[in-house]
């Protein structure tokens, strides 16, 4: 039970810690509505299975023990934020504001943006890694082990759910989308300084 509870509080720590995927899902719903923002925390959700099973699979452990393998993981990371940065600073401004009407995105773009943003992530590596490492214990059963992996997308595909449903507000995203060229600058820069900052990230050492 302490187990239990110990996983769960670190996980919704790291979940409500802003960080790329709060600003890649802000993104998404006010600029392209509830379902693209909805599907971005799908995809985050998604990603961080990714985390799970290659740190269930074993190959945390080869992460944690090669630095230059975890270096490119921070690297494919950065670029990705870095480039939807860009775009999103240098966004068209959408014709009808005044009707909350923003730009078209795609299901699969939408989900993809999600998921990308989480799967190469490297704090998100590092929070599952360290809680399944100093955390879980040895002993502790296949079936526990899958149950929180579980619980972390869940918790993220919650937390992340519930922000795409505020952005995208009928109202608040209407009056997002008449500044948003402010806005679009806003994010976008945020988004290049998360990535070069993950970039920055101390590597791990073997």
């Amino acid at each position: 039970m302490t187990e239990l509870i110990a996983v769960a509080i670190i996980t919704i720590l790291a979940v409500i810690s802003p960080g790329a995927d709060f600003a890649m899902v802000t993104r998404n719903s006010y600029l392209y509505g509830r379902r693209a923002g909805l599907l971005a925390a799908s995809g985050i959700a998604l990603g961080v299975q990714v985390h799970v099973m290659y740190t269930m699979l074993g190959v945390g452990l080869l992460i944690a023990k090669s630095p230059s393998l975890y270096f490119a993981i921070k690297i494919i990371g950065a670029i990705y934020l870095i480039y939807i940065g860009y775009q999103t600073f240098f966004a068209r401004a959408v014709v009808n504001a005044e009707a909350g009407e923003g730009q078209s995105l795609n299901n699969l773009a939408a989900l993809r943006a999600g998921f990308m943003t989480n799967a190469f992530n490297p704090k998100t590596t590092l929070f599952v890694l360290s809680t399944y490492t100093q955390v879980v214990q040895v002993d502790t059963s296949l079936l526990a082990q899958f149950g929180y992996g579980l619980f972390m997308s869940v918790a993220h595909w919650i937390w992340f759910s519930l922000v795409a449903l505020f952005f995208s507000d009928h109202r608040l995203r209407a009056g997002m989308l008449r500044q948003q060229v402010i806005l679009n600058r806003f994010i976008g820069a945020v988004l290049v300084i998360l990535g070069v900052s993950l970039a920055s990230l101390p590597a791990l050492h073997s």
